[in-house]
């Protein structure tokens, strides 16, 4: 199967699941799956690091790397179970506000994903010469071209929610922009860990069909649950 196609039906696959679990779970069942998510992924940071300490011929990890590692990975994602809880038990249609919020911090993040995919794949075959690099020696495949993608699509997404955040066009578009930028920022840092240790996916293991480890489907969502818990907060 095209790779592209393979990676585009196995993100409809696992989106599907996420928005069932976003949208139906309860606040306790939520924290467990973020939790458990969290630390999937952890371990997935301390196996790579070990290896490559050992690589290097030492016995163990740096014990602050591995603090700082666990700081970063299970504060960033279980601030999506803060967001779920700060909105609560209010009805929102069909559906708890606490639900649909978190929802709408994933959505608006990975679809930013989607989009700077997208939109990278699509000027590189169009533009003569091919994309601007946004950071060659972190992450080759990152585009100025796919940053506005990235952008647009968030933003997008973002406007698409109105009806259930009640936030603005202006708040809707800032925190698009944001969980576009500050996704981005996320992946560019496990990018970087990962060329480090020199790994092209975060574990060896495939989940499914096209996608690498626990570790690269949270990287987008290390920092941007936490700023757009700050900003979705503010009043403007």
């Amino acid at each position: 199967m095209n790779p592209v196609l393979k990676r585009t039906l196995t993100g409809l696959a696992v989106g599907a699941v996420v928005i069932c679990a976003a949208l139906l779970a309860p606040q306790t069942a939520i924290e467990a799956l973020v939790m458990a998510l969290g630390l999937l992924a952890y371990w997935e940071f301390v196996s790579l690091i070990t290896l490559k300490y050992r690589a290097q011929g030492k016995r163990t990890a740096s014990v602050p790397f591995l603090i700082l590692g666990m700081l970063v990975i299970l504060i960033g994602v279980g601030m999506l179970a803060e967001i779920a809880d700060l909105y609560g038990d209010t009805p929102c249609g069909p559906f708890k506000l606490g639900n649909v919020m978190l929802l709408y911090v994933i959505a608006i993040v990975k679809f930013s994903d989607v989009g700077g995919f997208a939109f990278g794949l699509t000027s590189a075959k169009l533009m003569k010469g091919g994309n601007h690099k946004l950071c060659p020696t972190i992450s080759p495949n990152k585009s100025w071209e796919g940053l506005f993608g990235s952008v647009f699509a968030s933003c997008l997404v973002s406007c698409c929610f109105m009806g259930a955040t009640g936030f603005g066009v202006v708040k809707s578009l800032a925190c698009g922009v944001t969980a576009a930028l500050v996704g981005t920022a996320g992946d560019l840092v496990e990018s970087k860990f990962k060329r480090w240790v020199g790994v092209k996916d975060s574990s060896a293991m495939k989940i499914t069909n096209g996608m690498g480890g626990f570790l690269d489907m949270v990287d987008s969502l290390l920092f941007a649950p936490a700023v757009l818990y700050f900003l979705m907060g503010l009043e403007f």
